[in-house]
């Protein structure tokens, strides 16, 4: 049912009814990636200040994102029983706490469980997929996601370019502190801003919940498998990191500590599996009415394709500087400002995948998208020192349009699968998003950069071909009133 305030036209310039909530959406998720990725422009500070060696510094940087992956699960499941205006206040909130002890840490094992903690802030991008969703109606939701996703994603640039400078302008060995402190204190704030001026619905909007919390509900005995098999990679990537780790990798973990965390994983999955069976045995008495059911392999699919975008992404931003300064002996200066070129398309680029989707349809443009990032990684895996600095630059930002407006489609389709279970859909996306930057990051630790770039390539082929079994959205999705009457929800 569309209200005033859902069916005024799509203003960016506007600060009102449904804009107004995309602009505080964008800018509590630009706050979550300044904090998230605050360490990363300040490490060479950090290293000399707490006197640690590279590998204690690679070890906070894996911390950094391991929490994120069950975060993003738990805070979408939050989200969808406790409406986004509380959970993302309270997430901006508590995540000042680590930041804070960050930036006051005089020890590794100190920064170790405050960087740990802050991986719960990277689970924020969840909390507004969520409300974007209830604000606007199905031919801007892709369009509105994509700004939400685009230019909150681009905090982490905007942290690289202001810290290292704020820094400075404090001086002083403890100037990276200061640095730090100051995101937790525009988190904190911001916190209260958001709660004063959002709702989670629009005025006479039903917000729909969960019937249960403890795991997602499927609507057929095959989908209850099949989330079985899709909760595996989460764990298998927590394996991962344990991995990385333990005395194989860096060696934080010793190798009784390391066993002890996969025996804890694999505990944690079978409880998983229980809670999944505790909500969803009803599948295996009775079969749900066809007006309630929905497809989980749709968010298979998307699981799949925001491992190979999204993942993709984190682990390239993570390593373009050390390739471009590697391949064409640039110094670290050039090579950042060359990379950061990636980052900075994330602005137009997922705005323009959601877009698209709205225009032209959720699967084609999934398709396209999908198909220009195998081809584009595949083109970076043949880059080398004889192709000229320019045209490896416009290769890397062709792929990052691919592979920026993939995760603009993607997100454009999660919120039309179910509306009252969207925060745990987009969770699970999400989490996908991170296991596929632990894959990938663990991959570059074992390879060539070239053949780092087809294992991306080769992953994107395999999304191409899952999404050929992905459906178009259509029709409605049904959702049940407090007084028992339905209301159909339009998605096409």
């Amino acid at each position: 049912m569309a209200t005033t305030e859902t069916a005024s036209k799509f203003n960016l310039l506007s600060f009102q009814g449904k804009m107004k909530i995309l602009h505080l959406s964008w800018m509590a998720f630009f706050i979550t990636f300044v904090v998230w990725f605050n360490f990363a422009p300040l490490l060479q500070a950090v290293k000399e200040s707490l006197g640690l060696t590279s590998a204690e510094i690679k070890t906070l940087l894996i911390l950094n994102v391991a929490f994120t992956i069950p975060a993003r699960v738990i805070v979408g499941m939050l989200t969808d029983k406790y409406g986004p205006r509380l959970v993302y206040s309270g997430l901006l909130a508590i995540c000042s706490i680590p930041c804070f002890a960050f930036a006051l840490a005089d020890s590794f094992t100190q920064a170790a469980i405050a960087r740990f903690a802050l991986g719960l802030i990277g689970a924020g991008f969840v909390v507004g997929i969520r409300l974007v969703s209830e604000w606007f109606p199905h031919n801007e939701l892709g369009t509105a996601e994509g700004v939400y996703g685009g230019w909150g994603n681009f905090g982490s640039a905007a942290a690289a370019f202001t810290l290292p400078t704020l820094a400075v302008m404090f001086g002083g060995e403890n100037g990276w502190r200061y640095a730090m402190a100051i995101t937790g204190v525009i988190s904190l704030l911001f916190s209260f801003v958001f709660f004063k001026n959002v709702s989670d619905t629009p005025k006479g909007a039903t917000y729909y919940r969960p019937k249960n919390i403890g795991a997602m509900e499927v609507t057929s005995k095959g989908d209850f498998f099949l989330l079985l098999v899709m909760k595996l990679p989460m764990y298998g990537a927590l394996a991962l990191l344990a991995w990385k780790l333990s005395p194989a990798g860096v060696s934080l973990l010793s190798e009784n500590a390391a066993i002890i965390t996969y025996v804890l994983l694999g505990a944690l999955y079978l409880y998983d599996i229980s809670k999944v069976w505790k909500v969803n045995k009803h599948v295996f008495e009775q079969e749900v009415p066809e007006i309630h059911r929905y497809k989980f392999k749709q968010v298979a699919v998307l699981n799949i394709l925001y491992f190979a975008t999204f993942g993709s992404e984190l682990a390239v931003v993570s390593m373009l500087p050390l390739f471009f300064s590697e391949t064409f002996e640039l110094t670290p200066v050039i090579a950042g400002m060359v990379a950061s070129a990636y980052a900075f398309m994330n602005l137009m680029s997922r705005p323009g995948g959601g877009w698209l989707s709205d225009r032209f349809g959720r699967k084609p443009v999934l398709l396209i998208l999908t198909a220009g990032l195998a081809l584009g990684y595949a083109l970076m895996g043949m880059v080398d020192s004889s192709w000229p600095v320019w045209l490896a630059v416009v290769a890397a930002m062709a792929c990052s349009f691919f592979v920026q407006s993939g995760e603009g489609a993607v997100f454009a389709a999660v919120p039309l699968i179910k509306r009252r279970m969207t925060g745990q859909i987009a969770g699970m996306t999400g989490a996908y998003g991170n296991v596929g930057a632990v894959v990938y990051l663990t991959i570059l630790s074992l390879v060539p950069y070239s053949t780092f770039f087809f294992v991306i390539a080769g992953t994107a082929v395999v999304g191409f071909v899952t999404l050929l079994l992905m459906e178009e959205p259509e029709g409605h999705i049904a959702e049940v009133q407090e007084d028992g009457s339905v209301e159909l929800i339009s998605v096409s």
